[in-house]
């Protein structure tokens, strides 16, 4: 009964990874018309399920075994109290990172039942919280640069195919660092455990995103392009692209990062470039204080749990 809670839990989370964040995957395509929603979120699923499979254990590894110690109560407080907190953020609109909570959740439940807590990895992922949108932003703005160059000398119409190719390729990074990161730190505690093995966790997990981002997230793809229209579709690329290299970065050192957060950043730096306000100092403010918040909400909340059980 314990087990099916959590891995319910672990659908919850997926389901809400993919009614919130796929918007960062295929929001601009959609947006420009170069694919359709129904598209889009078919793409979606075949690239997550390949991101998690194929790269998802070095985040899962980190989270399910080098981070915290695990037994089932430690589980089933922090997954079933992460999907309340990410559910209630998602419907307020209050901009956490699902990394953020399960990691503050995984931490708080294990230190309060006495089991092991590897400070060091906690640092490096609190670090890899710092450092990835600011590489993100280098990146975009190295990556506008250099393309700004080269495509101001090529034709109009090659510009457009080259571009249209770009744009896609960009979604399809973010789609696999969905799975590899995002999707692998909701499970990597439950494939680690042994609740569910690697082949079912990412058939589970791909399939309640799928859901998530069929189900709810159409306004949130549709309208993405929008929200980065002050800096146009090629900056937008640049911003996507960037920040989907950075978060495959952080990926393949087996650290979970946002990439809401990445792409933030990498907006931000190019607005700063092009001399555009992009990112309002409004959003900017939420974001920080959702920075600070989820990740010791969540551990105030299942250390308090795990010392009540």
């Amino acid at each position: 009964m314990i087990e099916l809670a959590i891995i319910l839990a672990c659908i919850l989370i997926a389901f809400s990874i993919g009614s919130n964040d796929s918007s960062n995957s295929f929001g601009i395509c959609v947006g420009c018309g170069l694919i359709k929603f129904k598209t889009a979120v078919i793409l979606l699923l075949i690239f997550v399920f390949l991101g998690i499979f194929l790269q998802g254990d070095t985040v899962m590894r980190t989270v399910g075994r080098e981070l915290v110690g695990l037994n089932e109560k430690s589980l089933s407080i922090s997954l079933i109290a992460a999907s309340i907190v990410i559910v209630i953020a998602n419907w307020r609109r209050y901009p956490l990172s699902s990394h953020q909570v399960i990691i503050g959740s995984l931490t708080g439940s294990s230190l309060a039942l006495g089991l092991n807590v590897n400070v060091m990895t906690l640092a490096k992922i609190i670090v890899s919280w710092v450092i990835s949108p600011i590489s993100s932003l280098f990146l975009a703005v190295g990556i506008y640069t250099l393309l700004e160059r080269i495509l101001s000398r090529t034709p109009i119409i090659l510009t457009q195919k080259i571009f249209s190719a770009l744009l896609l390729t960009s979604a399809v990074l973010i789609a696999y660092n969905t799975g590899a990161n995002e999707l692998a730190t909701a499970i990597g505690s439950v494939v680690y455990y042994g609740i569910l093995t690697p082949i079912q966790a990412s058939l589970i997990g791909s399939i309640s995103l799928f859901l998530g981002a069929y189900a709810l997230s159409r306004r949130v793809i549709e309208t993405v392009g929008k929200k980065i229209a002050p800096l146009d579709i090629f900056s937008g690329f640049s911003a996507q692209f960037g920040a989907g290299f950075s978060v495959y970065l952080f990926t393949i050192m087996g650290m979970p990062v946002s990439t809401t957060y990445c792409i933030v950043g990498a907006v931000f730096g190019i607005g700063v470039l092009k001399g555009v306000q992009t990112v309002g100092s409004g959003l900017i403010k939420r974001i920080a204080a959702g920075w600070i918040t989820a990740p010791t909400l969540s551990f105030v909340i299942c250390y308090i749990l795990g010392k009540l059980v």
